[in-house]
């Protein structure tokens, strides 16, 4: 489903059943924020500051920078599998000079608990350098839930969570309708 973001100046097709957390708790304004109703899983978009370093290397960058905010800088608690570069004709998103995707896993709390849960990280940049920002989106899809998290529950077995294909389709379909966005 086709939804705006940053007050309909970029836009998106977003998994249905994703949930706008600005609609439950305070986000800032360079991120849109989506929950799956039922999982653990969040997709993020973010408007960064761009990264003064080749394309590849400024995505590890994110990457670290995120592990950081998780607690999960360290090489036991996140590691990089793989980065690749997006074809232009693969993203909608035309002002981006260059687009890299990167899976990598971290192991992270929740609010500080003890108990750390194994997650999937798809992220994906964007860099535009006559914005001089950065876009980033990011799939967290956790993928062993610690029993003595606050996160394990048990879900329905008719629950259908997110797909990186789900992703897929966010990267392929984002778009700048606003470039007054960027000041």
């Amino acid at each position: 489903m086709e939804r705006g973001l940053f007050g309909g100046a970029m836009v998106g097709v977003l998994p249905a059943d994703a949930q706008d957390m600005s609609n439950l708790r305070e986000i800032p304004d360079n991120q849109e924020v989506f929950a799956h109703s039922q999982t653990d899983q969040s997709i993020i978009v973010e408007i960064l500051e761009f990264v003064q370093e080749t394309d590849e290397q400024a995505l590890k960058t994110h990457f670290e920078d995120l592990a950081s905010s998780n607690e999960a800088a360290s090489n036991d608690n996140s590691c990089v599998l793989g980065v690749d570069p997006l074809e232009q004709q693969q993203i909608a998103l035309t002002q981006s000079s260059s687009a890299y995707w990167l899976v990598g896993q971290q192991r992270v709390s929740k609010f500080k608990e003890v108990a750390k849960n194994e997650v999937n990280v798809h992220m994906v940049l964007f860099r535009l350098p006559q914005f001089t920002s950065d876009i980033v989106l990011t799939f967290n899809d956790p993928v062993n839930v610690s029993p003595e998290s606050s996160s394990h529950k048990a879900v329905e077995t008719a629950v259908v969570p997110w797909t990186v294909e789900d992703f897929r389709n966010v990267v392929h379909s984002l778009t700048l309708v606003d470039t007054g966005l960027f000041g």
